[in-house]
Parts: C-alpha cells; structure tokens; sequence
C-alpha cells in the first residue's frame, strides 16, 4: 500500500489558489456558478465565496509557511467581519455565500453555513492558535462561540446528516477547546443522538450518498482526531465504520462505481474527488489516477480518514450479492423507505422502495462494465430538460427485475422539493419520462416500440416495459404513450414523452388520471412476468405476479398530497 506526501500536495493546491486571490476583498475571487436555490445572484461572472475563502485560508496556515501566515490573517479577518452578529436576527452567527449578495439579499439565507464556516475557524486555533496575533485570536474565538449558538439554536436533527455531524464537530471540539462545557455537552448530545437514530437503521439518512457519504466520514474523522473525550471517539468510530462498511458493499468493481440507489448525488459518475478520497483512504488498493497525478482536497489535510484494514477487499469484490436496507421511516404515515441492490461481475443495479424524483435522487439506478469503463442508466423525469420534483417514484426489485411506477404530488417543488413549491401547477413546454443512458456510450445501441425498448450496451441487454400509462386532462386529448430513442451526443436517451409542445399551464389538481407502471430487466432471458394490477378508487394496486402476492406498491391515479 502507498503513502502521500500530503504537506506536498498541500503545497500544490495552495500555489494554485494564489492567483486567484483578490488582495482588495481579501478573498478568493472565483468563476460564479450556484445550484439554483438559496443564492438570488443569476448571471455574474466572478464572485467571492465566503466558504472557499475561509477553506484557502486554512490551508494557507497548514502550509506552516512564514511568507503565508499574513494572508491567511487577512482573509481570517474579513471572515469574521462579515458573519452575522445581531442576536435580534435570525441570521445570528451566519454568513452569507458570497461577499456579493447580504443574507437578506439571499432567498433563503443558508443557516449551514455556521457549520460549514465554523468548522475551519476552529481548526485554525486548533492547529495554529500559537501564531495568531492576540486581538484576531479573541475575534475568531468570538466568532466561534457565536456559529455555535446559531447551530444550537437551529438544532437539527439527526435526519440531516452531514450538518449533524459538522455541528458536533464544531460546538463538541469549540467547548473542549475553550473550556465552554455547555457546548462541549451539547455537541457530545448531538452526536450520541446521531449514532442512537443510526444504528438503528445500520444507515445514515442520506443513505448510500457519494457526497455526503464521503462528508460524513471526511467530519466524522476530524471529530476522532481532535476530541479528547472517550466516549465521543468511540461515537465516532463506531458511525466511521458503518460509514466505510457501506461505501465497501456498494462499491461494484466491474465498472469502478459507487452502486445505488442513492438518496443524495450530484452526478452520477463517481466524481473525481470521490475517486481520489477512496485511493487516498485505501492506500492505493482501489486505484483511479498515478499517485503524482492525485487530485487533492485542501480539506484532507491532517484530517486522518481512512478506510479500515478489514474492509478494504470488499472494494475489488466480484462477486454476485444483494443488499436490502431500511433507511428511514416517515414519522407522520410510518411509510418505511428501503433500497436493494443487486451486484453481479458485470453490473449493479439499485433501487428505492419510494423516493421523490429530485435530481439529487437516484431511485433506479444501473452500472455496466462497458469494457472497462463505466455505462450507466437513470431513471429521470424532465419538466423542459430539468429534473421534476413532483414525480414520484415507487419501486419493488427482486435481482435484476425492477418493477416501478411514477405519479405525481400536489405539494411538492418544482426544481427542488421545498424551495419552490409548485402548488400542483407548472408551466411546461414539455414533460417527459426518461431511461438515461450516460458515460461511456461505446457499444449502446436501442430500439424502442409503443410498449417496450431494448437497450443493448455490448452484449448486455436492457429492457424497459410499459404496463400501464396514462396521462389525462379534459381539453388535452391523449395520444398513445410510447418510448422513443433520442441522443445528443452527451447522453443515449430513452424517452416517453407526456407532453411536449406550445408552453402552456399543466394544473395537476385537475388531471383525471395520471399514473405510470413499467419493469425494466437486465440480462434477463425471456418476457418479464406480467404484474398483477387492481384498480381501486382513484389508485393502482399492484403486485409482482398473482392476485395473490404481497402487494408491491399502490400507484394513485390522481395526482395527491405527499
């Protein structure tokens, strides 16, 4: 197994960074580009984000260079000039994405970033507290106790994982270190709390999540290093190696990809930062890049992560097994949420039991071996090219069977499921179901008929199968509803078409009937077992096979309250 110089590397980031500092600011000065929520900003060229200013000046610091330190200084200053210090406001303790746009600019203000900006600051006295200049010194740690009230007083739960945990990072390490005991027991609370609600699941909540698995671990073990307490290093230990157990059993070695379903995700492929977090914490035994050419996160410095010795062959696995999962429980309706995945050499194939249609979400999700590089297939549902919010997917697989329905919700959001709720009505150009087809796109070809599509990717074949579709609305006479293949060089796609046209209001209150049942196989031999489908008021009731098997799932056919 190999090491990394990682001052070295620590170094490289930081020469890389300094081109884009902006002495008059004193901030990192970077292209703008923002998910689309929170921030009001839509067209800029540069902004000067807080958090990636904050991040440099750590790193700044951990270089240990004398020529560094003033910088880093000055940057620490504006930070902590520009957080929020008005105990009447809600925004107390926070701070704003970028230098450009207030919090009550913001729509709405982000409250993680107390955790997200608090978290540097503590380990910058962490680590360098000996070199700080008295008055910053007493400013930062200001600054500190101040993030920590806003995290205590928003208190999230443990359902919201990656802010649990950085919020017992920062009040658990902030009380530890300056003698703050109701931090430090609040902080301990926050995280016994989180390993109470998952060990009982054996699963976080953002469950199976590239990014947030990987934040998850990257904070759990910073709580680890830098805790003095007994108990909250065995707190941590115990959620790192649940955390590491489940990237090891989702890994598929065939296509070197990260299994679903994913219940948070940014893109599908493994990101490159995703790719060289887990050769850095297996040592090289999981390889993606020459270790000269690792890319490197400023953010892994003296964080201490790695995956443990017992779990690391789990990554180069091949061999056939199935994962089932409870990972979370609606506590209104008790509707419990569970994931399968089903691995073979050659594919995975993920599913969720029920999940809305975010594009974060990824409720069916396939990887190939396609030669040696990575094929994937997603399940999306598309208002004008975007992700729709509203569409909800329901699903029961056994293996490489999935049997999934799509309807639709009144209450839900439009782009994301509550910052912009669409009150059941959209204006769409278009509305579409889609089977994406994406990275490496060698040896795909299709073929797609009103009820049914085959997708071939080398030998290995995909087929999707409509059960039942409809889609109704009084003045919109329905045309059949069949798959189409359509590429655009990016992706081969898959498409069943709802509505595409002149733009015009879709008022989901008012459709009569809007339901959607399929199957989709992989390397499967013969026709898939037709399902069993009960109409029963205003809803589906479906089963796998007979009359007489477990239900799978109910399909509303009018749109509904989630």
């Amino acid at each position: 197994m190999q090491q990394l110089d990682q001052k070295e590397m620590l170094l490289k980031i930081v020469n890389v960074r300094h081109a884009a500092y902006n002495s008059e600011f004193r901030l990192l000065r970077s292209p703008f580009s923002s998910p689309g929520y929170h921030t009001t900003i839509k067209e800029a060229d540069f902004i000067h984000a807080t958090r990636e200013s904050m991040r440099y000046a750590l790193a700044l610091l951990d270089t240990e260079l004398e020529e560094n330190k003033q910088r880093a200084f000055d940057i620490i200053e504006k930070i902590v000039s520009l957080q929020d210090t008005d105990r009447s406001r809600s925004t107390f303790g926070i701070w704003s994405w970028f230098y450009e746009e207030s919090l009550d600019q913001m729509s709405p203000p982000d409250w993680n970033w107390a955790d997200f900006i608090g978290k540097q600051l503590v380990l910058a006295l962490l680590r360098h507290v000996n070199r700080f200049p008295d008055q910053l010194r007493d400013a930062v740690i200001q600054a500190i106790f101040n993030a920590c009230d806003a995290i205590m007083k928003r208190n999230v739960g443990p359902h919201y994982t990656n802010i649990a945990i950085m919020g017992a990072f920062v009040t658990l390490i902030a009380g530890e270190r300056f003698g703050r005991s109701d931090y430090a027991e609040y902080g301990l609370n926050r995280l016994a709390k989180l390993h109470r609600f998952t060990m009982e699941r054996g699963a976080f909540q953002e469950y199976n999540s590239p990014p947030y698995t990987y934040i998850a671990i990257l904070e759990l073990s910073k709580i680890r290093n830098e805790t003095t307490g007994e108990e909250s290093k065995r707190l941590s230990d115990e959620l790192l190696h649940l955390a590491w157990s489940s990237v090891a059993e989702h890994f598929h070695s065939g296509s070197k990809q990260w299994s679903g379903p994913h219940a948070r995700c940014y893109q599908t492929l493994l990101s490159v930062e995703n790719q060289a977090f887990l050769q850095l914490a297996t040592k090289g035994e999981l390889k993606f890049f020459p270790w000269e050419e690792l890319p490197y996160e400023e953010e892994w410095y003296e964080s201490g992560f790695y995956c443990p010795e017992s779990l690391i062959a789990l990554f180069s696995s091949s061999q056939e097994k199935e994962i089932r999962q409870l990972y979370a429980v609606n506590a209104t309706t008790h509707i419990e949420s569970w994931a399968t995945t089903y691995m073979t050499p050659h594919y995975s194939l993920g599913s969720h039991s029920r999940e809305v249609m975010w594009n974060q979400k990824r409720p069916l999700l396939a990887y190939v071996d396609n030669g040696g590089q990575a094929t994937y297939a997603q399940l999306r549902c598309l208002h004008d090219g975007y992700d729709y919010c509203s569409a909800v997917f329901s699903g029961k697989q056994d293996r490489q069977h999935v049997l999934f329905g799509v309807e639709f919700i009144t209450n839900g959001g439009d782009t994301h499921p509550s910052l912009d709720k669409t009150g059941g009505v959209i204006e769409a150009s278009d509305l579409r179901l889609r089977m994406e087809i994406g990275g490496c796109l060698d040896n795909v070809i299709g073929d797609a008929s009103d009820n049914s599509a085959v997708i071939s990717i080398g030998k290995l074949q995909m087929l999707l199968r409509t059960w039942y579709a409809a889609f109704t609305e009084d003045n919109i006479p329905q045309a059949p509803l069949k798959w189409e293949i359509h590429e655009d060089g990016r992706t081969f796609n898959v498409d069943l078409i709802i509505y595409s046209g002149e733009r015009r209001s879709i008022d989901f209150r008012l459709v009569q009937e809007a339901a959607f049942l399929f199957s989709f196989v992989i390397d499967s031999v013969g026709a898939p077992t037709a399902p069993t489908i009960e109409h029963g008021d205003n809803r589906l009731i479906v089963r796998s096979g007979n009359k007489d098997e477990e239900i799978a799932f109910i399909l509303h056919k009018l749109p509904v309250e989630m």
